[in-house]
Formats: structure tokens, sequence, C-alpha cells
């Protein structure tokens, strides 16, 4: 039987989701060895990644479960027990065999967030402090992301890709009980494409984005930083 397992992680002390042979302290390397020790040893097969220290509210995976797991509830709540307290299984849900988290993935969506204030050690590790932030230059060019782009200038380099070309269906900022917000919802996202793109919307003007989104400005930016950076839904 074939599940859709969601989940939510705080990324702070992972070094990101993907499974790594160096060690077992990332997101998938934690879920997979408490599946392995309730006899499920079949592959996860997550949406897609996240890198370290960023978060996530709806990551989603699919695993076959050997016969004898059938109650999804106790499955549930026995995940949640022996899980660390930082990651949680939100849902089970059964789906065709044919299913597959990723490559039946349409959409996805990320939310950034941001703060202008003093950083705090209680919100340190989930929101990006900035003393200054002009946000109506955000609020005024997110949407120059809009639409299918080649994205290549907004890539971790080292990346291995079959295309750059990525389609962004919305982008837009708000502000929230004191926080901004940046929205993003695509058909997918190079690594660190977000954070590059916060960076950009926090350091350039509108012909500079555009110049850097159309491979006419190579300046180098810096990715904003991983903890203000949240997966919140997978669209299928």
């Amino acid at each position: 039987m074939r599940v859709f397992i969601t989940v939510s992680y705080d990324g702070t002390m992972f070094f990101g989701s993907q499974i790594q042979r160096e060690t077992r302290n990332t997101i998938f390397g934690q879920i997979n060895a408490v599946l392995s020790k309730l006899g499920i040893d079949s592959k996860t097969v997550a949406s897609g990644r996240t890198d370290k220290g960023v978060h996530a509210t709806g990551q989603v995976f699919h695993v076959d479960l050997p016969p004898f797991w059938i109650d999804l509830k106790k499955l549930k709540s026995t995940l949640n027990e022996m899980l660390p307290s930082s990651i949680l299984v939100k849902r089970i849900d059964v789906v065709d065999k044919e299913f597959h988290a990723r490559y039946s993935a349409k959409r996805r969506v990320y939310r950034y967030i941001i703060k202008q204030a003093s950083s705090n050690p209680f919100e340190a590790n989930y929101v990006t402090f900035l003393k200054k932030v002009d946000f109506e230059n955000i609020k005024n060019n997110i949407s120059v992301f809009m639409g299918e782009h080649d994205f290549k200038s907004f890539m971790k380099t080292g990346s291995e890709v079959n295309s750059t070309h990525r389609i962004i269906y919305k982008a837009f900022a708000y502000k929230h009980k004191g926080i901004i917000v940046l929205n993003f919802e695509a058909n997918g996202f190079l690594r660190s494409q977000i954070r590059l793109m916060v960076a950009s919307l926090l350091n350039l003007g509108k012909q500079e984005i555009e110049e850097k989104l159309n491979s006419i400005n190579d300046k180098n930016i810096k990715p904003a930083p991983a903890n203000g950076l949240y997966l919140t839904k997978i669209k299928y």
C-alpha cells in the first residue's frame, strides 16, 4: 500500500532534508531511521529537498508500506512518538500505486518571513531580522519574477539540473502583525532560487533585477538567510 505522508519540521538543527552518507542528521535521515525500526524499508520519495536551516509546514513524501501496516492512525501516532519533536507527521493518506510525491506535483509554495527589528533569541531561528527594509520596493518589484524565465542567475553554483527554466505563477508580498511575508508559487524551484530572489528584492532596484533575470547583470548576491524560508504546500 502506497501512502502519502505530510510532515512539518523545524530545520534549524538539521543538515537539510535530503539523505546524506556523511550524517543521519537530516530530516529524511531521521524519518528513514524510524521507519526502518517499524519494519518499513521501502524508499521514501519526497516532493523535493530543502536546504540546511529551511523549515516546512507542508513537506510531503510517499512510501510503500508492508502488508502488516494497515492501521494508519496508529502509524501516525507511533511515528510522532519516535521522531524528534522538531519533526511532526501531520497526516497519512492512501494513494494510487502510480502516485509520485515529486513527479506528480504540479506546484510548490514557499513563504519567506522578514521582521524589521532587532533580533531576539526566541525568534532568531525562524525569522530573518533586518534593521532596515524597503517594503514598498519589495511589494512593487516582486511581480518581476512572475511568468516563465530562465533562472540560471538565481541558482546556487554547482547545481546539476536538466533545465533552469521555471514558471512562477504567484509572487507577492504583504505585511501581517508586524512581519513582512513574501509568497512564491511555481512549478518548481532551483536550489537557493528563492533565497537569491529575496536577496535581490532586498538589495536591488527593479531594473537591476530585470537585468539579472535576463542574464545582463552578473552581479553576485549572497542568498538571504535560510531561517526565514518555509516550504508551505505542495499542490497536486
